[in-house]
């Protein structure tokens, strides 16, 4: 069995400028908690798939176009090439999910 602790990790800035805690990461996927506190810089990723499950705050979820509001217990499916960002008038955070698993080489900005 295996348990990691978020206590046991620190947090960096990715490459759309959203706070992230990697929780956990394997060659299939990775799990992050990612914290936002304006926007991200819209983007997309070539390969992975990507699930936003909001823990706390709300926003505006961005994907091609299309906007939606999201709020605790939202769950935001992407799929890999879609542009899109995430921002809130005041803070948002989410667990992301990737599969493959997220990398700033994947990562593309618009």
């Amino acid at each position: 069995m295996k348990v990691v602790g978020k206590e046991s990790k620190s947090a960096f800035i990715a490459k759309d400028g959203s706070e992230i805690i990697e929780l956990f990461k394997s060659e299939r996927m990775s799990l992050a908690e990612a914290t936002v506190y304006k926007e991200t810089k819209r983007h997309f990723h070539n390969t992975s798939e990507e699930l936003y499950h909001i823990l706390g705050g709300k926003g505006v979820m961005e994907i091609e176009g299309e906007k939606k509001d999201v709020s605790v217990g939202d769950t935001v499916v992407i799929l890999p090439k879609e542009k899109h960002r995430i921002f809130t008038a005041k803070k948002v955070r989410f667990l992301c999910l990737c599969s493959p698993p997220y990398s700033d080489e994947d990562t593309v900005l618009e």
